[in-house]
């Protein structure tokens, strides 16, 4: 209105953008840089000072926090891509979602299983030793830590308690190999079942009669002397210990308690032939029963009548 002469009705506008006008003065030519989306998807624009003054100065912000000034913010790299590798080994990385920018969104896929996972960390991954019975037939197989990094950790477990670990165990050998033989003498030895890797169940059996066994030790091997009939006629036998140790400990005894040891008894002689005759003078002697081993069994007869008699002394002739 320069036809008027008015003063202080000059005008400025934004040559940003001509609407934006003030009267007498500069106007506030405000230019919001984030209305052209400068800013990459997924983040988010600001411009704090929106004026022609300000251009460059929005900034563009990723979900993460990360931001960048004056252009589209490059929030993130492939996180699977850093050394050493951040899930470890036996597992496999994949940073899956790199568009969005996102941090700590890296996951760890177990190579065992891949159904095994986990975000933004190794997974655990359970590898149970024993599903492939490593340990011999009999034996209890445990796997403590079922993770790939603790793979050889199992242990095989005798019934004896004997442990391998890593291993089937070796838990028992021929104990009837020792020496001496825990059977001992005359005693016949057999570990019958070394493959459960049982101890102590080897079995003695007696070479005199094999269906006299005893496990763990030596069998009693019973042996009776005087089935044999060793004794003369009229003894009596008795073996005291029926033993193979004590083979020649029998006895025979005689009616008169006479005995012998290992051997038939000599119970008796002839009463008669001792000397001086035990019926003196002018009397016949007679021993009548020698075969029954009887003593003081003799007899004395009057040579001037044999019908005259004594037994055990002379006779009053």
């Amino acid at each position: 209105d320069k036809a008027a002469n008015k003063l202080h009705d000059f005008e400025c506008a934004c040559n940003s953008d001509m609407s934006v006008k003030k009267t007498d003065g500069p106007a506030t030519c405000d230019k919001d840089e984030c209305t052209t989306n400068p800013c990459a998807m997924g983040q988010t624009c600001n411009d704090p000072v929106k004026t022609v003054g300000s251009i460059g100065d929005y900034t563009c912000e990723c979900t993460n926090g990360v931001k960048a000034t004056g252009s589209a913010a490059t929030c993130e790299t492939d996180e699977c891509a850093a050394m050493p590798a951040p899930c470890g080994s036996g597992q496999s990385c994949n940073d899956p979602d790199k568009a969005s920018n996102k941090l700590h969104d890296f996951v760890c896929t177990c190579d065992s299983d891949m159904s095994i996972k986990k975000t933004d960390g190794p997974a655990t991954c359970d590898k149970d030793e024993c599903a492939s019975n490593p340990c011999a037939m009999g034996q209890t197989c445990n796997d403590p830590v079922k993770t790939l990094a603790s793979i050889g950790d199992y242990t095989c477990e005798c019934t004896n308690g004997v442990k391998a670990t890593g291993a089937a165990a070796v838990c028992e050998t021929d104990e009837c190999a020792a020496m001496p033989s825990p059977c001992g003498m005359d005693q016949t030895c057999t570990d019958p079942d070394k493959a459960s890797n049982k101890l102590h169940d080897f079995e003695c059996a007696c070479n005199s009669d094999m269906s006299i066994k005893k496990t763990d030790g030596p069998a009693t091997c019973d042996k009776d002397e005087c089935t044999s009939n060793p004794c003369a006629m009229g003894q009596t036998c008795n073996d005291p210990v029926k033993t193979l140790v004590s083979i020649g400990d029998y006895t025979c005894e005689c009616t008169n308690g006479v005995k012998t040891t290992g051997a038939a008894a000599v119970c008796e002689t002839d009463e008669c032939a001792a000397m001086p005759s035990p019926c003196g003078m002018d009397q016949t002697c007679t021993d009548p029963d020698k075969a029954s081993n009887k003593l003081h069994d003799f007899e004395c007869a009057c040579n001037s009548d044999m019908s005259i008699k004594k037994t055990d002394g002379p006779a009053t002739c």
